[in-house]
């Protein structure tokens, strides 16, 4: 067979848009002979007008058995036709990530950078960039990329020694080789089950980052530490809240302790977390791990935990008026995430909804039911969310807010529903603002009204940035 990256080589990238462009310009820079595939005809007219070779799925398959190898964007399941076809002719698949390590590693662009990899359920974003900025605190070259924004191919021609990576499963999946100098499994919660078709997948792909030398895992977590106990690294560490054992990274007397790569060493307060509640804990513990296993000490851990900045749309907190403080979490986009940000407040106006993604989430809201003052639900799957509060929270209550056909489903005498015209252009900053206004009632001061959804955004919005800005908006013009 020839060898895929060889000049000349023909390769058929699946998916054109920024992964497939990242994909196409490295293939073509090292001689190979790309041909982009979608099946979006809009996706492929600039690659055209390049000169890149094109193809319609419905082309590329017929003749699949002519290309040495075919990089899938993270999006493409297996069972895509054209993976599908290259399946069974035996052609090999690789994602981008894959495809990047092969790179790397064979020095094309210069010395192999030591990578540091970060996955999980949830924390992935805000763990990653505190690594990075854990490693920029120690004056290292450490370039952020992945799952996070730019891809890895994109990032390898950077000056730099170290990559703090965030990545997917599906990038995961199609990534068989990474061998991290350190990986990190946050944590498993169920979570793109409509990708995944079993939650051992799922896993076995998060698990991919363990096969490096350093291993790191949740131990709080109990299918993260599973994961750990069974990962083939030399070096195996978990991080926990509580008090660490040898081998272990926790917290003692108000600081994150670091027993794994020192005997005993305070690395900083938590009190100067700004991430709320454990799960901004955990995240710097994580972060302090995959540092602490490139020797970097604890007075940049330090500095870097103080000075650090959540990202957008994760619990960030919008306005306070009238005693009710209002946050933004709408990157909790699993029931997993929606329960770690509703525990980091005493008292929530929880709103939430959207695409579930297959996941149940009976659990956690049973685990956050005490917190709950009341809830607002949105989206095409609220009346899942309905149910399980029905079941584990029959006391909290409840308003939907509905749009189009679905309110005519229910009476104009329905107390708990709220009702929104579908017509115009932006259905979803109207469901968000009527949203905003039925939390904005069940809460008395002290509480939080608690933007997150639980689920993905797509039925309402384009992503999870528009929903938060949606809701921000929402609150600007409620509390003016």
């Amino acid at each position: 067979m020839l060898d895929p990256l060889a000049p000349g080589a023909p390769v058929l990238v699946a998916g054109g848009r920024v992964t497939g462009q990242a994909v196409q310009s490295a293939l073509a820079r090292w001689g190979a002979t790309p041909t982009v595939c979608d099946d979006d005809p809009a996706m492929l007219r600039p690659y055209a007008v390049r000169g890149v070779a094109t193809a319609h799925p419905s082309e590329a398959i017929p003749r699949i058995a002519r290309y040495a190898l075919v990089v899938a964007s993270p999006g493409y399941r297996p069972e895509a036709p054209v993976l599908a076809a290259a399946a069974a002719a035996g052609v090999p698949i690789w994602g981008d990530v894959e495809l990047a390590w092969r790179l790397d590693a064979a020095g094309r662009y210069g010395r192999p950078r030591r990578w540091l990899v970060v996955t999980g359920t949830n924390g992935k974003t805000t763990t990653t960039s505190m690594l990075h900025a854990m490693l920029t605190a120690d004056r290292r070259r450490s370039v952020l990329c992945g799952n996070i924004g730019s891809p890895v191919l994109d990032m390898l021609d950077e000056p730099a020694d170290l990559l703090a990576v965030e990545l997917s499963s599906f990038q995961l999946y199609w990534a068989p080789s990474l061998r991290p100098e350190a990986g990190a499994v946050l944590n498993i919660a169920e979570d793109h089950l409509d990708w995944h078709p079993t939650m051992a997948e799922y896993s076995a792909a998060k698990a991919r980052v363990l096969t490096g030398r350093v291993a790191v895992a949740g131990l709080d977590d109990r299918r993260a530490a599973a994961l750990l106990n069974a990962a083939p690294a030399r070096v195996r560490v978990g991080f926990r809240l509580g008090q660490p054992a040898a081998g272990e990274l926790g917290v003692r007397d108000g600081h994150l302790v670091d027993r794994a790569f020192a005997d005993d060493l305070a690395l900083a307060p938590v009190a100067s977390i700004p991430v709320p509640g454990p799960v901004g804990v955990l995240d710097a513990l994580a972060a302090a791990a995959l540092a602490r296993s490139v020797g970097v000490p604890a007075g940049a851990i330090a500095e870097a935990i103080a000075s650090f900045r959540v990202g957008r749309h994760r619990s960030e907190v919008v306005a306070v008026a009238d005693g009710i403080t209002y946050v933004d979490d709408s990157k909790a986009t699993n029931p997993h995430a929606a329960l770690a940000s509703v525990l980091a407040y005493p008292r929530v106006v929880w709103l939430a909804g959207g695409l579930l993604k297959g996941a149940s989430l009976d659990a956690e809201v049973a685990g956050m039911a005490s917190r709950l003052v009341g809830a607002v639900l949105i989206g095409r799957d609220r009346a899942v969310v309905a149910e399980a509060l029905s079941r584990h929270a029959p006391k909290v209550p409840v308003v939907q807010v509905v749009t189009g056909e679905d309110a005519d489903m229910y009476g104009t005498d329905v107390a708990c529903v709220t009702k929104v015209n579908d017509s115009g252009d932006s259905v979803g900053a109207r469901v968000m603002t009527a949203a905003v206004a039925a939390a904005r009632d069940m809460a008395t001061p002290g509480d939080t009204v608690l933007l997150a959804p639980a689920g993905a955004s797509f039925d309402q919005f384009g992503d999870y940035a528009e929903r938060g800005e949606a809701f921000a908006a929402a609150v600007r013009a409620a509390i003016r």
